[in-house]
């Protein structure tokens, strides 16, 4: 497996829709497993495929490592079928905008329906901070970012700290692309 470089915000793949998987192959396979280890390496909880430059409605989300257990998912052109009326707030964060964090708002439960790597079709229903990981992972593949949630000033404050952190990255000499190997406070 290998770790892939993550994105960082405003970079303009992230505003992006990615595009439905039609081919279940070895190739699939091989870009969910360096995802996983580059969620892994950057001790996040989800990670969608715009944040790695690709544009393929594929995510993998490990919410059983925020207590220690782990538990892989992957999920292949991924779709909430269903969500509650009711609504809960958590803490979000983002392994491609590093470092920022701001409650939202999001439907407590979901049901997803999806495709495993194998083009095995599966439903399953989310509750907690899974719920609140699916949708924001699939909001990624819909070129959306949490801070769209938040209100307009929020946004601007957060965007703007992340112009300036880019840059810092640009000027460090690490491009434009976050390096999880160097951590993330995510």
């Amino acid at each position: 497996m290998t770790r892939m470089k993550i994105l960082l915000a405003p970079e303009p793949v992230l505003k992006q829709e990615a595009q439905p998987v039609t081919e279940f192959d070895a190739d699939l396979k091989k870009l969910a497993d360096d995802m996983l280890e580059t969620m892994y390496g950057a001790r996040g909880i989800g990670l969608a495929a715009n944040q790695v430059g690709v544009l393929k409605r594929i995510l993998v989300m490990d919410v059983g490592q925020r207590s220690g257990t782990r538990n892989p998912q992957v999920l292949v052109n991924p779709e909430i079928i269903w969500e509650s009326e009711e609504l809960c707030t958590k803490e979000e964060g983002c392994l491609s905008i590093p470092g920022h964090y701001a409650m939202v708002e999001r439907p407590t439960v979901v049901r997803v329906k999806y495709y495993d790597v194998t083009g095995g079709e599966h439903e399953m229903e989310c509750e907690d901070w899974a719920a609140a990981c699916v949708q924001h992972e699939i909001d990624h593949l819909n070129g959306v970012l949490f801070p769209e949630h938040l209100s307009r000033l929020k946004r601007d404050i957060i965007m703007k700290k992340m112009r300036k952190d880019k840059k810092q990255y640009e000027e460090d000499g690490r491009g434009d692309l976050y390096d999880p190997q160097n951590g993330s406070d995510e």
